[in-house]
């Protein structure tokens, strides 16, 4: 059978890099270059940071239609996770280093969440395998996580390879994302690699016209992808 054809990469603008100010501007600023807007949650426990809650997500929902790609980098996401729901996330991504992972994954589909599962850069790839078969996406941290514009961490790409040949292998409907120093150069590199959604923070936000910002990232990431052999 001709192999199916790789998703198109594209960019998840983080609003961890707009300014919090002016949430709704930040996100109307990618439209109509993004489908998603990558919505970062710290709790100060699991990661050294502090962000956004849920009354946020759900003031932030009244002026914007795009996917809501809500990173929980939470010690106990579970508690959280019907509270994003009806703020307005329309996926949640936990971290599997937080353990309890096939009750969360189970937890957010009685919820109607796209399940997400993340792994920071040092945890092996064999610790989201076996959950490969049950998520909508997953997020490799190409970056510790907790602050933004932190450099791009490439030690994480034969991670990203390998989830990407594990989904391809198994006919899987899974997103492959990164999140961490992503630019048109490390873009592309995660993009060649496997990755299909680009998390980019300060690339997009730290430009004049974030949404031309997001296009040459995006535009970067798809001249690098492979082709598709028959």
């Amino acid at each position: 059978m001709p192999a199916a054809a790789r998703p198109v990469p594209h960019v998840a603008p983080s609003i961890l890099s707009a300014d919090f100010g002016d949430l709704a501007a930040a996100a109307a600023a990618v439209v109509p270059a993004c489908e998603w807007l990558h919505v970062d949650v710290m709790d100060g426990h699991f990661v050294p940071n502090l962000t956004v809650g849920p009354p946020v997500v759900a003031s932030l929902r009244r002026h914007s239609r795009l996917f809501f790609d809500t990173h929980l980098m939470l010690r106990d996401p579970g508690r959280y996770l019907a509270a994003f729901r009806d703020a307005g996330a329309d996926g949640c991504t936990v971290h599997v280093e937080v353990g309890g992972t096939a009750a969360l994954i189970d937890q957010m589909r009685r919820l109607g969440l796209r399940v997400g599962l993340a792994a920071n850069p040092d945890t092996p790839f064999e610790a989201l395998e076996q959950h490969l078969g049950r998520v909508d996406l997953v997020l490799c941290m190409t970056v510790f996580p907790g602050f933004g514009g932190q450099p791009f961490m490439a030690e994480v790409l034969p991670k990203v390879r390998r989830v990407r040949q594990a989904v391809e292998r198994a006919g899987l409907d899974v997103v492959v994302e990164v999140d961490g120093g992503v630019d048109e150069r490390t873009g592309a590199l995660a993009a060649e690699a496997g990755a299909t959604v680009l998390v980019a923070g300060s690339a997009v936000y730290g430009e004049p016209d974030p949404g031309e910002a997001a296009r040459r990232i995006a535009a970067a990431a798809r001249m690098a992808c492979p082709p598709v052999s028959a």
